[in-house]
């Protein structure tokens, strides 16, 4: 995945095939910049667009919505819309993304006129990774996309500011890849990527990562440590289960804030004898999503340099139906001692997360957060653009929401009902894996991965919905979304502040 942004000049920009020019909208009036030069390639740029040529055009207020003006002798001109603010986050990724498929399939360089942006890192952040998340293409994953920017102003930019855009630049190329890593893994073919290759394709990424160690645990090791939830789900198939541990440390020895982080790593899920609808299935090479976001999440710490420590945990595994398939009323013990009937095969999602963050606790994180496509509750619930955010304190939560609200990555903060708790009581073990359905089946789910996590400050991710896109919206192209992977990021770079 060579897709790749950097600072360009506004000569240099001349040369490619189209130059975006960012306008922000009042009352449906259009403003351009005064930096920006008032000819491009032979094509004029007034300060002002009126409302009725922007409706004529098509050039609506809205974050993302582009016009292209052709030109027989020079550079097209594309007229990218930021809204009503060039300092919102989230309008800049928008309007990102509106730059890259107003260039098609040619090169484009988009003049960012600084006096105008507040935060001129972020800024520069955020618009590149609009970009180079909409560049994401499952079919067509080694195009050299590239978008150039070009810093400008009245008075010229400050050597400050221009190096604030410089490292914002670089910051949003490293996470837009690493979030589009994380999306080819997860749009990939359960039948390409199966627990063994994952793990390896894991750690071809992570081997290149300062600071990073890559553990691979086979059966043999998974059996060793007691891991009885993954080999339970993973004895269905025939494929061998794996257990990738990874490890961040910039500076071992001091006491820098430690997060665990665990993944959910089905790499497809059948329902295993509580067989899924053909239908239901066809979406399940997508179950192991949260397994590729803790690690793209581990990778941009370390090639961020953000001075946190992380270890990241993700159980690899099948949900299938061979004649060794865990049966309803099979009773699993996990990792800690504690156990589980599993009555709901389909309900394997929380049985690989147990073992995973009973692992974490042993690494006395100061934190611990798991994400997952656990719940059909949470869809229903939040659909498919909002994830669900269960925390065990309020810190944390407030901490995960801040994240998110910069990231553009919507989280709801749903309750953890303690009298529920009574929902996953059993007869024959010390909890079952499912609740009452069709009652607050992502709440009990989550009341189940508390069990394991020792009372220690945990947040669990639920993205069931919004961790796959029907169709492509702003930013997000169709398919795996990676969702939380951002929010992650920035709670981190937060701690490491």
């Amino acid at each position: 995945m060579a897709r790749t942004a950097r600072i360009s000049s506004l000569n240099d920009a001349l040369s490619q095939t189209t130059i975006g020019v960012t306008v922000i909208f009042n009352d449906g009036v259009g403003t351009i910049s005064a930096a920006a030069p008032s000819n491009l390639g032979g094509v004029d740029i007034p300060r002002t667009l009126s409302a009725s040529w922007c409706k004529q055009q098509g050039l609506k207020d809205e974050a993302g919505s582009s016009v292209v003006l052709r030109s027989i002798t020079g550079p097209n001109v594309a007229l990218i819309s930021l809204g009503s603010g060039a300092s919102n986050a989230e309008s800049l990724r928008l309007g990102g993304a509106g730059a890259f498929r107003a260039a098609g399939e040619g090169s484009i360089a988009v003049l960012l006129a600084t006096n105008e942006l507040g935060d001129p890192a972020g800024a520069a952040q955020a618009f590149v990774e609009g970009a180079l998340l909409a560049s994401y293409n499952f079919k067509n994953n080694d195009s050299e996309a590239s978008i150039d920017i070009v810093p400008i102003g009245v008075p010229l930019p400050t050597v400050p500011v221009h190096d604030a855009i410089t490292k914002g630049v670089e910051r949003g190329v490293t996470i837009a890849n690493a979030v589009n890593w994380a999306k080819f893994l997860i749009d990939s073919p359960a039948g390409h990527l199966p627990p063994k290759e994952l793990a390896k394709a894991i750690d071809d990424r992570l081997e290149n990562d300062a600071h990073v160690k890559v553990e691979i645990w086979t059966e043999s090791k998974i059996k060793e440590e007691r891991l009885g939830g993954l080999l339970g789900v993973g004895q269905g198939s025939a494929q061998p289960t794996r257990l990738v541990y990874a490890t961040y440390d910039p500076k071992p020895g001091s006491p820098l804030p430690h997060v665990a982080l665990v993944g959910k790593g089905v790499t497809f899920d059948s329902g295993g004898l509580s067989l899924k609808s053909p239908e239901g299935m066809m979406a399940m090479k997508t179950d192991m999503s949260g397994a590729a976001i803790v690690m793209s999440v581990l990778s941009m710490a370390s090639r961020l340099a953000l001075n946190v420590k992380v270890t990241a945990i993700a159980p690899l595994t099948e949900n299938l139906v061979g004649d060794k398939a865990t049966k309803p009323g099979d009773v699993l013990t996990i990792r800690n001692g504690m156990t589980i009937e599993v009555l709901n095969t389909d309900a394997e999602g929380r049985l690989i997360l147990a073992d995973g963050l009973s692992l974490a606790v042993e690494t006395n994180a100061d934190t611990i957060i798991d994400v997952a496509t656990l719940t059909g509750a949470q869809n229903v619930a939040l659909g498919d653009e909002v994830g669900a955010m269960f925390a065990s304190n309020d810190e944390l939560a407030s901490l995960l929401a801040a994240a998110s609200e910069r990231s553009g990555e919507a989280l709801w903060r749903m309750p953890l009902v303690e009298n529920y708790e009574s929902h996953i009581e059993s007869d024959v073990a010390d909890m079952k894996n499912i609740g009452k359905p069709p009652k607050a089946g992502s709440i009990s789910a989550a009341l189940l991965l508390r069990r394991f996590t020792n009372g220690r400050p945990w947040a669990h991710l639920d993205i069931a919905g919004p961790g796959r896109a029907d169709a492509t919206r702003g930013y997000q192209t169709k398919g795996a979304t990676a969702f939380t992977a951002r929010t992650l990021v920035e709670y981190l770079a937060a701690l490491a502040k």
